[in-house]
């Protein structure tokens, strides 16, 4: 009868440790998870954020004002435009003719 409670006592304190075990592990990938959500909140607040930024960069009234200003660009009007002459792409290929 001793040897059946001694057995019976080692089970019980394992099956405490491991329950102990497997709690102490369920409180970390617990917590590890919160982090990472977090962490992903974060990100798409930080996402949403240079959307926006990019939006207001983009518009074509600054695009425009960048050309002019820091590119030196003139809009094409016809004083300014260069046309190139046609030539025909089986005649560019044969070479001696023009």
């Amino acid at each position: 009868m001793t040897r059946v409670n001694l057995l019976l006592l080692v089970a019980v304190l394992l099956t405490a440790l491991y329950l102990v075990r497997t709690q102490y592990e369920s409180r970390r990938i617990f917590v590890e998870l919160e982090k990472a959500t977090t962490q992903g909140q974060k990100l798409e607040i930080d996402n949403e954020t240079l959307q926006a930024e990019r939006r207001s960069q983009a518009t074509p009234l600054r695009v425009d004002k960048l050309a002019k200003d820091k590119l030196q660009m003139l809009p094409a009007t016809a004083a300014i435009t260069q046309y190139v002459p046609y030539r025909d792409a089986a005649a560019a290929a044969t070479p001696g003719k023009p």
